[in-house]
């Protein structure tokens, strides 16, 4: 069996497990002291990061927040083990993003920042030497998604959409550590410079609504994804662990489970 870990036991690691046959992946799940979630059969859990990486997994994926990254990912990149990581917004953190890079040359161990939610970030990336791009980035959810934001804020939604940010990636990681991770990892392909962030409670939404409009002298772009939210966390789109997992299947030569009934 692979060993492969995790940082974090919340709705998209459970979805990261259940990718995976049981019987072909030995999982190690890290967990603060005291945690105790149920787990299934090969899910094992340990309470620090040296016990993790004892264990030699093959990779390790994060899935509990920018904190995590902090914590956690410079040490397992400096031992050696290379970490995918959900929570890309942690890296608007200029001096953590130079840590996690050093500890990435120290230990020859590939840091992976997944897609997440998004797509067309080829793009982006392309357009990114060109000193005229100019993205917006803007997240639309139904307001029950934002229902403790929208409280803070004194704010109620009627017929009409409400916004509830505007500004740079790295302010948008900050405020929304949990939930715009799509927006920075928008910053990483085309430069946080040439970014502008939006975050909207919209009644009209049907799920979590991700849109990209790019401007440059190599022309113009618009991306509009809808994705169905996490079962386990309506913050989440259900496609973030999935891009995980194609993470995960990539980094160890794995290909996609066999399709039946299609040719």
């Amino acid at each position: 069996m692979t060993t492969l870990g995790l940082i974090g036991y919340g709705a998209i690691a459970r979805d990261i497990v259940s990718a995976f046959p049981p019987d072909a992946v030995d999982w190690l799940v890290l967990l603060r002291e005291g945690a105790s979630p149920e787990l299934p059969a090969n899910v094992r859990q340990v309470t620090s990061v040296e016990r993790l990486i004892e264990a030699k997994p093959r990779a390790v994926a994060e899935a509990a927040g920018q904190g995590a990254v902090a914590a956690y990912i410079p040490t397992l990149l400096e031992a050696g083990i290379p970490a995918v990581v959900a929570s890309v917004g942690a890296l608007a953190d200029a001096s953590l993003h130079a840590r996690i890079a050093a500890a990435g040359r120290i230990g020859g161990a590939r840091l992976i920042l997944p897609a997440g939610a998004l797509g067309g970030l080829d793009y982006l990336r392309a357009i990114a030497v060109l000193p005229d791009a100019r993205v917006r980035y803007t997240s639309r959810k139904p307001p029950p998604a934002w229902k403790a934001e929208l409280a803070a804020l004194g704010l109620s939604v009627g017929r009409d959409a409400v916004t509830l940010f505007e500004g740079t990636p790295a302010e948008a990681a900050s405020i929304y550590p949990r939930n715009l991770n799509a927006a920075f990892a928008v910053a990483l392909a085309v430069g946080a410079e040439n970014v502008t962030v939006r975050v909207i409670a919209d009644p009209e939404a049907t799920g979590n609504s991700h849109e990209i409009e790019a401007e440059s002298t190599a022309g113009t772009a618009f991306f509009s994804m809808v994705n169905a939210p996490s079962p386990g966390n309506p913050k989440t789109s259900a496609l973030t662990a999935l891009s995980l997992v194609a993470a995960l299947r990539d980094l160890l030569d794995i290909g996609p489970p066999e399709t039946r009934g299609h040719r």
